[in-house]
């Protein structure tokens, strides 16, 4: 689709300078503090949309103590938890078909009692991602901490002191990571002030600035879940919204399957009804593909978070994120969400900067405007 706009041809180089003169006045390189900010500190980053790292900033935390995975299961026991499941670790993340299409796809989200997921996340990150069964990640992201890992919640603090009087409130959502090397979250942003705590393991951030909007080919996608396949039968050999290669015979009748064989055999579904959601495509780790004539500009910022960091990933930062397990074969991580603050300058101008970069890729930037994010 073009789009008739005065002057078109001499947006791409305003983008292109948009981009380049922020690198030329900001940092490539993460700020590393030694001790948490004072609030006056910390709402300098925030006015200027920067992150920061404080090395060891919760190492005194009660969970840096005393979490490992024998206090985890000790503390939750067989409780229900709600666990994402996938074949690859990808979850909510673009997938390439086979006529080079491509696809939003999430998790197959089930309930499983933790116990059994932390063995089994244990067990995957022992046999590889190459090796049999599926990839777990306890990642609800729905203020999970304070509702099913409660009984965890009382060794990590209620809030961030610095973060809430900045901000002057207290986290929209609080959070628990569990998973291990085998996963790996899709370059996405959030609309939030993240402050990140790596308690168990590694995390490893691959972050990009909002101006960057541009470079990371977002498009409108359709959505689709991983599901278990349908048991086939001779009338109806497969479900025929499945969208993965796989399937079976009309002759082959599946016997009742355990929960694990199950989600052995996950394949894609497209989501009904459609949805088109707007994602970013281009991965700054293989830069070559899919990229925009604004790709070349990026300057990706990475940075590895070991235990006991803490990590303040802004509003709107685009990010990757890979893990690295503990001895014990598991990687675990709190967030706090607070709110970004809508009023002033800063959401308009980025939403500003997404639609001209848009516009310069022949798209329309309304299209998704109320999922961006």
């Amino acid at each position: 689709m073009t789009f008739n706009v005065p002057n078109m041809a001499k947006l791409p180089g305003a983008v292109r300078d948009l981009i380049v003169s922020y690198h030329e006045l900001n940092s490539t390189t993460i700020d590393e503090l030694h001790e948490e900010p004072s609030p006056l500190e910390f709402m300098r980053y925030v006015a200027r949309n920067r992150p920061f790292v404080v090395r060891k900033g919760a190492e005194s935390w009660t969970a840096r103590k005393v979490w490992n995975a024998k206090y985890l299961v000790d503390v939750m026991g067989r409780q229900l938890v709600n666990v994402a499941v996938t074949p690859h670790g990808n979850a909510d993340s673009v997938i390439e078909l086979e006529d080079d299409g491509l696809l939003f796809v999430k998790p197959y989200d089930t309930e499983e009692p933790f116990n059994k997921v932390l063995e089994k996340i244990q067990e995957k990150e022992r046999q590889g991602i190459d090796g049999p069964g599926p990839t777990r990640y306890a990642q609800t992201q729905n203020d999970n901490l304070r509702n099913e890992y409660m009984p965890l919640f009382s060794d990590l603090p209620k809030d961030i002191p610095f973060a809430r009087i900045a901000l002057e409130k207290s986290p929209d959502a609080i959070n628990l990571w569990l998973g291990n090397s085998c996963s790996i979250t899709a370059l996405h942003k959030d609309n939030y002030e993240n402050i990140y705590v790596q308690v168990l393991g590694e995390k490893h951030f691959t972050l990009l600035p909002p101006i960057e909007c541009a470079c990371v080919n977002e498009q409108l996608i359709p959505a689709a879940t991983y599901q278990p396949r349908e048991p086939a039968t001779p009338e109806s050999p497969r479900s025929p919204s499945a969208a993965s290669d796989n399937s079976m015979s009309s002759s082959q009748v599946r016997p009742a399957m355990t929960h694990d064989e199950v989600l052995d055999d996950l394949v894609v579904c497209l989501d009904e009804p459609e949805e088109n959601v707007p994602f970013a495509t281009w991965d700054p780790d293989v830069p070559s593909q899919r990229a925009t004539p604004f790709s070349q500009y990026s300057r990706a910022m990475r940075v590895t978070l070991n235990e006991g960091d803490m990590l303040y990933l802004p509003a709107l930062w685009y990010h990757k994120v890979a893990q690295s397990a503990s001895s014990e074969g598991i990687c675990c991580a709190v967030n706090y969400w607070y709110d970004v603050e809508f009023s002033g300058s800063f959401w308009p101008l980025c939403s500003l900067a997404r639609g001209v970069g848009l516009l310069t890729l022949g798209r329309d930037p309304r299209d998704g405007e109320e999922d961006d994010g």
